[in-house]
């Protein structure tokens, strides 16, 4: 059996990745690939808490992340092909120019 700090280990390092790639990274799709990979991180250390507790809290939270997840991947895919279709770019810098 896996010790409970592996799973906070590698969820630890799995949200490390994914906010280095939200901080230095200006492509819309790797930006939205790297907020995949810390709700991927927060999942893992939800379902090891919930595991090594015994407690169905941790799955419900899961199950909800997923669905969030899932709803980001669509909305924030289809965003990008809408602004690469207007600008034939996908740099978040291009974004400021449909401001108000």
């Amino acid at each position: 059996m896996v010790p409970f700090e592996y799973y906070v280990f590698l969820s630890f390092l799995l949200f490390i990745i994914g906010l280095i790639g939200v901080l230095f990274r200006r492509n819309l799709i790797i930006l939205l690939v790297s907020l995949e990979i810390m709700m991927n991180a927060l999942i893992i250390f939800f379902a090891a808490l919930s595991h090594f507790t015994h407690d169905t809290t941790g799955y419900l939270i899961v199950f909800f992340l997923i669905a969030m997840a899932a709803a980001e991947a669509g909305v924030g895919l289809s965003l990008a092909v809408l602004l690469y279709k207007k600008l034939r770019k996908v740099y978040t810098e291009e974004i400021n120019c449909f401001r108000g």
